[in-house]
């Protein structure tokens, strides 16, 4: 799968799933744009592709904050001459089977802990799609890939923005589509979870790799318009979309 001369930005590259979707898109000959509120860490993976001949910037960009993630598009877009493919990936996980600390329930969650991750996993997608939208015009098209995701017990406000991120990407599909701008924004769901870098070394023993989500997000940057709208999984070499949970 190749997404040569494809400009492809990722927010949350740093590490995770976005540093994996940062160097399967480069491996596949795109030009990629990694944005995390980390700067230390973004500037390791930054070395990474440095040493895989990948055409890269690094942007610190903190998706709560909206003019972050304006100067973002702007710097990507100067930098490469358009955008292509935007990644909303940056996002609060909570790893909570292995020993390490639940997150507190709801009668016990501070406003400012609830509005953390509102503000990261919701707001930041929001925002990253609202900003690249106007530059995928200027392409005639293009694509946004968000991230659903299970696995929440303990973690109700992970869970409340995945679901809101699986309807927003449904109705901006739909706003779009009115506008026949050839712009396919779809939602990814992994299916399973993936031990990243820095989770418990039991959970990276038994769970699959971050490496093991690079035909889904490979193939979600080149999915078909009919997909627009959808929250699709990887199965069998192909996208599937999952049952609708929104009424049109």
């Amino acid at each position: 799968m190749s997404l040569g001369n494809k400009v492809a930005v990722i927010t949350g590259a740093a590490k995770g799933i976005g540093r994996e979707v940062a160097l399967a898109f480069g491996r596949a000959g795109a030009k990629v744009v990694l944005a995390d509120v980390d700067e230390q860490r973004l500037a390791l993976t930054g070395n990474q592709l440095l040493g895989e001949k990948i055409e890269h910037l690094l942007v610190q960009t903190d998706v709560q904050k909206e003019s972050d993630v304006e100067r973002l598009m702007e710097r990507a877009a100067g930098q490469f001459g358009g955008i292509d493919v935007l990644v909303n990936d940056a996002g609060i996980v909570p790893h909570f089977a292995w020993g390490v600390p639940k997150w507190p329930a709801i009668r016990d969650m501070d406003e400012a802990y609830w509005d953390r991750v509102l503000r990261t996993n919701l707001y930041g997608t929001f925002l990253g799609t609202k900003h690249v939208l106007p530059y995928l015009d200027k392409r005639g098209g293009g694509h946004v890939v968000n991230l659903h995701g299970g696995g929440g017990l303990y973690a109700c406000a992970y869970v409340v923005t995945k679901e809101a991120i699986r309807t927003f990407t449904r109705y901006v599909a739909d706003e779009e589509r009115q506008k026949n701008n050839n712009i396919c924004i779809i939602c990814v769901s992994p299916g399973q979870a993936t031990a990243t870098e820095d989770a418990p070394e039991e959970a990276r023993r038994n769970l699959p790799a971050p490496s093991s989500l690079d035909d889904l997000f490979l193939l979600a940057a080149q999915a078909p318009m009919e997909l627009s709208g959808e929250t699709v999984r990887y199965e069998d070499g192909a996208l599937h979309k999952l049952p609708s949970i929104v009424a049109r």
